[in-house]
């Protein structure tokens, strides 16, 4: 049972598998191409550094762990360097669309997640809601666009844009912005309205996809639901408990003049007397209906819920009825879940059932990136440097899904670990596997006695000079007073 082999782990494969990460970084060498110099070395060394490192992966100690250099080429690389982000984020996607088993039944997962900070000098920094945390901290948001393929078990960072609350874009802010290098171009944008421009793009570069999920944040925006919906895309979109539906079609007109006086009105209103209902409220009715589901399976077990599904009708901000299903969830242990999606009337109760429940996946990406991959470790105070950390990120998450993927086709497991240990489907690799794999065929490498002495050196001699700046600027500013 525990033979390599048997679970499709040939010792060529993984004494490989560094070949495979370098073969990767050619791909997107491009990428990282200036106009005046190449700059892609610095990428490949970062992606060396997230995978094969177990902490600290700063630009420092990247350096000196994996070059023995004193990480002011890797930060000039990706705070100062104008290689663009978007670019990897356009080959990341390229990628998955020449991936054959991909084309159809991907998700695309909306969600935020945010970085505390211990001061407001990181661009964007501020006091905000850290959903992490569950409260509001003063911390940097970044809006993250994951694509998921549940049937393969495969999830990567697709897109990101960072969140820069409107107090930013004051007069009063306007010298730090310029200073953090916040493009002039950039105007304050709702995080739904960063969303939808990213589920654009993916559109426009025609990654695979059939659904979009997000949560309650983006799905209570009745207009991002209407966008996606004009747009012609499947969405499971959760909602507030205090969303308002009406059980049927509500009639919208405009209303004819009742008085003599006034002016005639113009605005479109609800004419019926239909009176909407708070989804919370029809959880609780007794005439919702509940039913026992799996919801999913998980190396758990079997997720299992109470559901209820029925269809409802919302108006939008411009007065537009639109059917919608809405999906009802409940455990013992978590609140009542709601989700409303704009499938066809006939999609049968099972099928939205199982759309309403693909969130997950942006979890599983945001813990792998952070607890594997050193998505934490990088503190950004630049836009750019944001940007970069971002899209090199999505890029590290892409290459384990690719191993993961190709691993799955090309080394097949035994069928009869199925029947030794009682499960109905074997385990994928995980992102810790993959990391593990990959230290074994590129280790970390150890210093001798001198190198260490030398490397010692040479960064106490750096701390120095920095110590020297800034009493040289302190100095300036005593005498220039």
């Amino acid at each position: 049972m525990f033979d390599p082999g048997r679970w499709g782990l040939p010792t060529e494969a993984v004494l490989g598998l560094g070949d495979e990460l370098y073969a990767y970084w050619q791909r997107y060498r491009a990428c990282f191409r200036t106009r005046t110099r190449d700059t892609s070395a610095n990428a490949y060394l970062y992606w060396r550094g997230q995978l094969t490192m177990e902490d600290a992966r700063t630009f420092a100690n990247i350096e000196r762990r994996l070059s023995r250099g004193d990480g002011q080429a890797l930060q000039q690389f990706m705070t100062d360097s104008p290689w663009d982000a978007q670019a990897v984020f356009a080959q990341v996607q390229a990628d998955i669309r020449a991936q054959p088993t991909l084309q159809r039944g991907g998700v695309l997962i909306l969600d935020e997640s945010a970085d505390e900070k211990a001061g407001p000098h990181s661009l964007g920094a501020s006091r905000q809601y850290n959903g992490r945390l569950g409260k509001v901290d003063l911390c940097q948001v970044g809006v993250y666009l994951t694509y998921a393929h549940p049937a393969t078990g495969v999830w990567t960072l697709v897109d990101g844009e960072l969140f820069v609350p409107a107090e930013w874009f004051t007069p009063a802010f306007a010298e730090r912005c310029q200073d953090l290098g916040l493009p002039a171009e950039r105007t304050f944008a709702t995080k739904p309205e960063l969303g939808w421009q990213m589920i654009q793009r993916a559109q426009a570069q025609g990654l695979p996809f059939d659904q979009v999920a997000c949560d309650d944040l983006y799905g209570k925006s009745r207009d991002f639901r209407a966008n996606l919906d004009a747009a012609h895309l499947a969405y499971a979109a959760d909602v507030p408990a205090d969303t308002q539906v009406y059980l049927q079609a509500p009639k919208v007109g405009v209303p004819r003049k009742r008085h003599k006086k006034g002016p005639r009105p113009s605005h479109l209103k609800i004419l019926s007397r239909q009176v909407p209902h708070e989804i919370r409220a029809l959880a609780a009715s007794r005439q919702t209906v509940w039913q026992r589901a799996t919801v999913r399976h998980a190396e758990r077990g079997e997720l299992v819920a109470d559901v209820a599904v029925r269809p409802v009708w919302t108006v939008t901000e411009t007065m537009q009825v639109r059917a919608e299903w809405l999906v009802m969830r409940r455990t013992p242990d978590k609140p009542v879940t709601f989700t409303l999606l704009n499938a066809p009337a006939d999609t049968p109760a099972a099928v939205l059932i199982e759309r309403s429940c693909q969130r997950h996946f942006t979890e599983r990406n945001f813990q792998d990136g952070k607890s594997e991959l050193g998505w934490a470790d990088f503190h950004a105070q630049k836009y750019r440097a944001w940007q970069h950390h971002t899209a090199l990120t999505a890029a590290t998450t892409w290459f384990v899904a690719e191993v993961k993927l190709n691993w799955r086709e090309r080394y097949a497991r035994d069928p009869d670990l199925l029947h030794q240990l009682e499960v109905e489907v074997l385990p994928a690799l995980s992102t810790a596997n993959v990391r593990d794999l990959l230290q074994a065929a590129l280790p970390v490498p150890q210093f001798t006695p001198q190198q260490a002495r030398e490397l010692v050196a040479a960064h106490l001699v750096h701390r120095a000079r920095s110590t020297a700046s800034r009493l040289r600027t302190q100095r300036f500013h005593e005498d220039s007073g």
